[in-house]
């Protein structure tokens, strides 16, 4: 492959055939059964071609539909536990890696951006990249005054690939439903589609990552790595080392899994409250455990991919953490009165104040309890309720609304929460809420039950 596939006529034919190769698969399997293949055994077989040909073809073309594929991955804990793992695997390629470009295009991309002398800016660069991603692949080098540095190299084409595929996947989206079970795919991909403008443009993230390589310097939590350099479609930061995060979802003691898991809920709430930006791109490929060969207790998450953040220049709305505190100590009518004001039901839609708490008490008891073990079984209990038709929760879940300004709060939020079930972690949460989440403390200041100034700015 010699550049990121930019003709729309390749990339939706790829994508197009996925719905063909399933039905084919269902077909044989079928004619399988016919033949005397027990059920179950046959059914595993398609699970795992139907995940490799999936997450194959997403990881190839990468960009809108990695993106996507992502995004998906760290809901993976939501699945069923006896159709999980043929996605396990394949979901989890995804998060580290893509088949890379060819030496000729970085070099020509790099003499492009930087100049036809780009080499003089580096002591060394090697040319085999070090990870490949959705619309760029990093390369290891060392700038010129000997630091050694991450060079991110922005795919040519990226952008119109990334359009042509989250349209594309758009008319196919009903294919993803089984792997996500109580989701709709078709917001998500709305929203990704929104925010391909953003994605795209370096000098937006270099800015959101050198705030955060300034508020966290020298954090003894938390590490970003600073920015270099930076010009158009290619980002040149600190080269930081460090264990994947997939790597300790796979693999880690249960002392590994609490440490990450604690970083993740730290950082998804002291990031806003710190910096006034949202890290809106939580999937396991962008941390690393940096072990500073000490014991786990020490560990400090690494943050990546700063490419995708939300704008929240007063922190996370006050409103969230008011209801849900009021949630917590059993106030349905202020917990109603709070989310029809925030426009999370709608004026015409009418609810009972106690259906609505009974609805909210499952998913927010991590919140409630000092201490919480996030599993997969939890996650995919609470996918289960809502996605059952004849449960109150799906019945009244389907009145709610999510405004836009709160979209990418809650991808982020429920995104997070994946990754934590992933790990398996015990998380004190409810302690991060109480330092980092307005209103979620009963003395936080303006605790007012109305929106904090610039809550549009949710938005993004």
């Amino acid at each position: 492959m010699s550049d990121l596939p930019r003709k729309a006529v390749t990339r939706t034919a790829k994508l197009a055939a996925l719905p063909l190769g399933f039905a084919g698969r269902a077909t044989l399997g079928l004619g399988k059964r016919l033949g005397g293949r027990p059920a179950d055994e046959v059914a595993v077989e398609l699970q795992e071609r139907t995940a490799e040909q999936l997450f194959k073809v997403l990881g190839e073309l990468k960009g809108g539909a990695m993106k996507f594929g992502q995004a998906l991955s760290v809901f993976e804990s939501a699945l069923p536990e006896d159709v999980a793992s043929p996605y396990r695997a394949a979901l989890t390629k995804l998060q580290e890696a893509a088949p890379p470009l060819p030496a000729r295009t970085v070099h020509r991309v790099l003499a492009e951006r930087l100049g036809a002398d780009w080499r003089s800016l580096f002591a060394e660069f090697e040319d085999t990249p070090a990870a490949a991603a959705s619309i760029g692949q990093v390369h290891r080098a060392v700038w010129g005054d000997g630091r050694k540095v991450a060079v991110k190299v922005q795919y040519p084409g990226a952008g119109a690939a990334l359009l042509s595929d989250l349209s594309q996947l758009g008319r196919v989206a009903r294919l993803f439903g089984p792997l996500v079970p109580g989701m709709d795919v078709k917001p998500l991909l709305a929203e990704l589609r929104e925010r391909v403008a953003e994605e795209l443009d370096y000098a937006l993230e270099a800015a959101a990552q050198h705030t955060h390589a300034v508020e966290f310097a020298g954090d003894p939590d938390v590490v970003v790595p600073d920015v270099v350099h930076q010009a158009d479609q290619v980002l040149v930061t600190e080269w930081m080392d460090g264990v994947p995060l997939s790597e300790v979802i796979s693999g880690g003691s249960q002392e590994m899994r609490d440490r990450a898991g604690q970083l993740l809920a730290h950082f998804l709430f002291a990031g806003p409250a710190r910096t006034g930006l949202l890290h809106a791109d939580p999937h396991p490929g962008n941390f690393r455990l940096l072990t500073d060969e000490g014991p786990v207790s020490g560990w400090r998450l690494g943050v990546l991919d700063f490419g995708t953040v939300d704008r929240l220049p007063e922190g996370l709305p006050l409103p969230i953490g008011t209801a849900l505190r009021l949630a917590l100590e059993g106030e349905a009518e202020e917990v109603h009165a709070m989310l029809r004001e925030e426009g999370f039901v709608k004026p015409t839609i009418t609810l009972d104040s106690d259906a609505v708490l009974d609805y909210l008490k499952p998913i927010i008891e991590p919140a409630g309890r000092e201490e919480f073990s996030f599993d997969r079984a939890w996650m995919r209990a609470q996918a289960a309720r809502i996605a059952d038709p004849r449960s109150p929760a799906h019945q009244l879940g389907k009145q709610l609304n999510l405004p836009p300004s709160y979209l990418l709060i809650h991808r982020v939020t429920l995104s997070t929460v994946g990754v934590l079930c992933q790990l398996g972690a015990t998380v004190r949460l409810r302690a991060e809420l109480q330092e980092w989440l307005p209103g979620f403390d009963p003395g936080d200041a303006g605790d007012t039950g109305k929106s904090a100034p610039g809550d549009g700015a949710a938005s993004g």
